[in-house]
């Protein structure tokens, strides 16, 4: 049975967390510590599947206890449960901290972010994966502007002008998102000079994703990226999602909002397991962008090679621990091997392989699309001029 270790110095806050999941006694295993060192103590002698923290905690705060868990237990996944707003503390906990939750955290929200964390367990089969990602010092999370835009949209109030002035709130991510918006991907007629009116054009379904891999990119700059250059990969990400998105568009007639925009996002982000391992390892990877480049060699066959795993593997398992839907997690972590996937259906997955084919960065798997019964878009969907390569 998977093992569960909450950990506040606060006893009442233990109590609530223990009668808010006491119907999932028979699923969880669960264990309360009053502290990080009784939380090492308790490591020590039985491993944990998730730790979930508070932050401002006496003698060992809960930033340097995920450091510790990151470091003795690379494989456990770390989670804040925290009501204070620091600053400084918060910035620590990006790093040992796989997701951050805000206090009072609705039990939907807290049993949901555990229940993906078990399913890492399940879905992602290769040790050298979980233990990549958790060993990375900077391992991007979840924007909190995604976060809030997301709350916002469920609310029966929510508003795009609501969600268009939370989002002008950064203006160093409102920045970016306009000079998106007003590239050559999105042919728009008219030059948009502010967040409400690009929400208004094209709609939060693209406004949100471009949040949340602006958002998560952002989390990168000044970090050594070996063999990688941010702002190539941003354009790139960008014109793949745009072309899955009109791939989609072309199979689905009557494709829901929502549909596309988890295609749109499953473009923007497919490569971002290309960031965690530039990040992780600056040399080697400069040398196998390299050696890919000079050569016939598939940079997704390197990477195995060198490291165990996949840029598309490591991006999958981020993004679910990020809690994303499944479809989306498939589509990244197997936009170069679509026949691994367990469904025979035209999803955002196919949509996102055939976006990287038709783009020229990618060949397209044959008994894949046959499988789904897709060779007759073959023609239609060729690829017509390379994207900038990354």
């Amino acid at each position: 049975m998977p093992r569960l270790l909450f950990v506040d110095d606060e006893p009442n806050v233990l109590s609530g967390l223990r009668r808010m999941l006491r119907s999932h006694r028979s699923e969880w295993e669960m264990d309360f510590v009053a502290s990080g060192a009784d939380a090492l103590r308790s490591l020590a002698l039985q491993s944990a599947q998730v730790v979930i923290s508070d932050m401002r905690m006496p003698g060992m705060d809960g930033a340097e206890l995920l450091s510790r868990v990151r470091d003795l237990y690379p494989e456990t996944v770390r989670i804040v449960l925290s009501g204070h707003s620091d600053q400084e503390l918060t910035l620590r906990a990006v790093g040992p901290a796989h997701q951050y939750l805000a206090k009072p955290c609705d039990p939907d929200r807290l049993t949901a972010a555990i229940r993906s964390a078990m399913l890492l367990h399940d879905r992602v089969r290769s040790p050298k994966v979980r233990s990549i990602v958790a060993s990375v010092d900077t391992l991007p999370t979840l924007p909190e502007i995604y976060l809030e835009l997301v709350d916002e949209m469920a609310s029966p109030n929510g508003s795009s002008e609501t969600a268009g002035r939370i989002i002008a709130r950064d203006l160093g991510l409102s920045a970016k998102i306009l000079k998106l918006v007003n590239s050559s991907f999105f042919g728009l007629p008219v030059r948009v000079s502010d967040v409400p009116h690009a929400v208004a054009l094209l709609g939060l379904g693209v406004i949100r994703p471009l949040v949340l891999s602006t958002g998560v990119f952002k989390q990168f700059e000044g970090c050594k990226l070996g063999g990688i250059s941010l702002a190539r990969l941003t354009a790139h990400s960008t014109q793949i999602a745009v072309k899955a998105k009109q791939i989609a568009a072309d199979e689905y007639a009557c494709m829901s909002a929502d549909q596309a925009s988890d295609v749109f996002l499953a473009g923007l982000l497919h490569d971002v397991g290309r960031l965690v391992l530039a990040q992780a390892y600056p040399s080697e990877y400069e040398a196998l962008c390299q050696q890919s480049m000079t050569g016939s060699d598939d940079l997704s066959l390197l990477e195995e090679s060198e490291f165990g795993a996949s840029h598309a593997e490591i991006g999958g398992h981020l993004i679910q621990l990020w809690g994303l839907p499944a479809p989306l997690v498939e589509a990244v972590a197997l936009h170069h091997a679509p026949l691994n996937a367990s469904g025979v259906a035209f999803s955002s997955l196919t949509a996102v392989h055939v976006a990287e084919w038709a783009a020229g960065e990618a060949e397209a798997d044959e008994a894949y699309l046959r499988s789904l019964q897709l060779s007759h878009q073959h023609t239609f969907w060729a690829p017509q001029e390379a994207l900038t390569s990354t």
